[in-house]
């Protein structure tokens, strides 16, 4: 790239970074208020308007232009969000920085927060002590004391069962579950995610837990900065390691069992097919949460980020539902209509040399391994067992800008994997 472009683009980016950073500083960007344990039945009068003042406004934010479609008449949720992923662009919100309870959604920045800290390859072996605080009635992948997993299978465990059992075990090799809320908060505050207060790393209720349809759409867009984030979050079925077990001849064997992601717009389900061009991302529901969902899917050439909470119709997959109808109001709106809002990028930006670097992947571990444009063989299995993901660069990798302590992308492609054209049903 000849220097001049690389000046202009890095002045560019530093500068709407900067001036998004002194947007949600000043008098009338309003912080969040404080967190609340039994969130009202309404939304406040007044949310913070980080991202812009229409979003900090109570009720349904939409600019429509010409030719633009109506938003569909049957949504529910609480809060929901459609955003464009690549531009930051937020197409329409509903309540967006509503604090509500989030559910396992929260796993998108427990995730991103410590996603880089080992390799795919290391072993732990669980000692009790690791899940003692695993929440009564979690969602469980199955992890058994005294057996050895890798930190892959851990991850497999958290995206596709989104096991608080692994969540729990990744927190105890990171030095604890204060220590890995402090960082997920402190995360959470260099993305600009003001809504969220981090009590449990899972997302298991707890008082004062909370996040917005916004922030988890911050998370959902940073943690997919990540080759290894994005692998995850799109594996249909993988296989898990079992108990270690011993026959009467005393010889011992373990084997594997399968798993299979619990996000029914990527895995389908008796009600729903498997949406056109879905890539990940989270899903989640419990008592106080009600259920919550984070979707990514690219068609034509565009990538939307869609966020719903807790819909109030009480129906089988209602969340997915919610959410398919405002991917497809999103795709067909895209250029009709007028953002009212933007997703922020981290703090860190206005202050970062936009130098691509060889972690632009943002693999796992360090590793610097595979660029962007990376072009793995579309349809192959994922390594060590996992099934359904098929990578492939539908989208053009593009130029990532490189911050302190990790990449983020602004106003650039990065390639999902490609389901496009997986079959209708896995």
């Amino acid at each position: 790239m000849p220097a001049p472009k690389k000046t202009a683009r890095r002045a560019l980016t530093v500068t709407s970074a900067a001036l998004t950073a002194l947007a949600a500083l000043a008098p009338g960007a309003t912080a969040a208020p404080s967190p609340s344990a039994s969130p009202s039945a309404a939304p406040p009068a007044s949310m913070s308007t980080v991202g812009g003042a229409r979003l900090g406004k109570p009720g349904t934010q939409v600019s429509l232009a010409g030719g633009a479609p109506v938003l569909p008449k049957d949504l529910t949720a609480r809060s929901w969000i459609v955003a464009d992923a690549e531009s930051g662009d937020v197409l329409a919100a509903h309540n967006a920085h509503w604090r509500l309870a989030p559910a396992s959604t929260l796993k998108m920045l427990f995730a991103d927060t410590l996603l880089p800290k080992w390799p795919k390859t290391t072993k732990h072996k669980v000692v009790p002590s690791d899940l003692a605080d695993v929440g009564a009635g979690s969602s469980m992948v199955g992890i058994k004391e005294e057996e050895t997993y890798t930190v892959h299978d851990l991850w497999l465990g958290v995206f596709l069962r989104s096991g608080n059992d692994a969540v729990h075990v990744l927190s105890a090799m990171n030095g604890g579950v204060e220590r890995t809320v402090a960082e997920m908060n402190d995360h959470a505050e260099e993305l600009q995610a003001l809504d969220t207060n981090v009590v449990s790393p899972d997302g298991y209720d707890a008082p004062e837990q909370v996040s917005s349809a916004y922030d988890l759409t911050l998370f959902a867009r940073s943690g997919l900065q990540k080759k290894d984030f994005r692998e995850y979050a799109s594996t249909v079925s993988a296989k898990f390691p079992g108990e270690t077990k011993k026959d009467k001849k005393g010889k011992t064997s373990r084997k594997p069992f399968e798993i299979q992601n619990t996000n029914r717009l990527l895995s389908g389900d008796s009600d729903m097919d498997v949406y056109p061009g879905i890539a990940g991302v989270k899903n989640g529901n419990t008592t106080n949460a009600g259920s919550t969902f984070t979707g990514v899917a690219e068609q034509g050439g565009k990538v939307l980020l869609v966020t719903v909470m807790n819909p109030a119709k009480d129906e089988h997959n209602e969340v997915y539902k919610e959410t398919a109808r405002l991917f497809d109001w999103g795709f067909k709106a895209a250029g009709k209509v007028e953002p009212v809002g933007e997703l922020v990028p981290p703090r860190s930006a206005a202050q970062a040399s936009p130098e691509p670097g060889d972690g632009a992947a943002g693999e796992a571990g360090g590793t610097g391994k595979g660029a962007a444009g990376t072009k793995p063989v579309a349809g192959a299995p994922a390594a060590d067992g996992s099934g359904g993901v098929g990578i492939a660069a539908g989208i053009a990798g593009g130029l990532l800008v490189l911050l302190a302590g990790g990449v983020f992308l602004i106003n650039r492609k990065w390639p999902l994997p490609d389901l496009v054209r997986r079959r209708t049903r896995p």
